[in-house]
């Protein structure tokens, strides 16, 4: 399992790790943290030496109920980034987290190399013929309504079979436009309870089924901290122990804000499967 990055292919077969880089002034744990050139470049060195494959960038926080962003505002925080990244580091993977094809093109063309968008594409229908133009890796996510109005769309008939037929649907239309590259997000903590997010994860293997890579993205996220009684400042611990769940059931990529650990926990979950498929 690949992905065509530039005309370099990434094998998924081991598991790539993704660092986090908000360029939010409001994100639920970073943000307000990397805000000017400085404190960027520092935080992407760091997590490409830690063993980042990828860098996620992203200007509009997707937090429950986060205040809208413009397109304007979003492009004003990411675009001179991208650029200032590309020079700095001429060989990085930038993922673009955004739901917008006018965010996405601008960045392209800027020399981004894929696209994550929370709504796969629903949220604004130039998005996937915007991929399939750049022929760029896709990361489609799980989410119902918008950030602003998630938290009430929680009802769900059959939780996996619901998701599953979603991203069913959001593939055959991707394809049906020639692209090639997709990557799934069940979309942890979006329009999701606690324990939804939690069969989600035990049952994450499912997933498999869909015959394309799964991104996990459980970082510090709520499912952790408000079980543990504890503040996305102290879950790295649990987010250790949720990844190594999912590593376990399958993903292929982890969206981290922790990188280090991140790649640790990878390495630990190779030797446990390779030891788990012997005689």
């Amino acid at each position: 399992m690949t992905l065509n990055c530039k005309g370099q292919l990434i094998d998924l077969s081991h598991p790539k790790v993704m660092g986090i880089l908000n360029l939010t002034p409001d994100s639920f744990y970073d943000g307000g943290r990397y805000t000017n050139d400085k404190a960027v470049l520092s935080q992407t060195e760091k997590m490409l030496r830690d063993g980042a494959t990828f860098i996620d960038l992203g200007a509009y926080s997707s937090r429950p109920g986060a205040d809208h962003v413009s397109k304007d505002e979003e492009l004003n925080r990411m675009l001179p980034i991208v650029r200032r990244l590309i020079t700095e580091f001429p060989e990085i993977l930038l993922s673009i987290d955004t739901f917008r094809s006018e965010v996405a093109v601008e960045c392209l063309e800027a020399g981004a190399t894929l696209i994550n968008d929370i709504s796969a594409g629903k949220l604004d229908g130039q998005m996937l013929p915007t991929i399939a133009k750049f022929k760029v890796p896709f990361i489609m996510m799980h989410m119902r309504g918008t950030p602003q109005t998630m938290k009430s769309h929680t009802v769900y008939e059959n939780l996996l079979v619901d998701i599953l037929a979603y991203f069913s649907e959001r593939i055959n239309s991707a394809r049906a436009l020639g692209i090639i590259d997709i990557i799934v997000d069940p979309g942890f903590g979006f329009a999701k309870t606690v324990n939804q997010n939690y069969e989600l994860l035990s049952k994450l293997n499912l997933f498999q089924n869909l015959d394309v890579p799964v991104l996990a993205g459980l970082s510090r996220k709520s499912m952790i901290y408000k079980t543990l009684g504890t503040t996305p400042d102290n879950a790295l611990n649990g987010t250790t122990a949720l990844n190594m769940v999912a590593l376990m059931n399958g993903a292929n990529i982890l969206r981290v804000h922790d990188v280090r650990e991140a790649v640790e926990c990878v390495r630990l979950a190779k030797i446990v499967l390779e030891n788990e498929r012997l005689p």
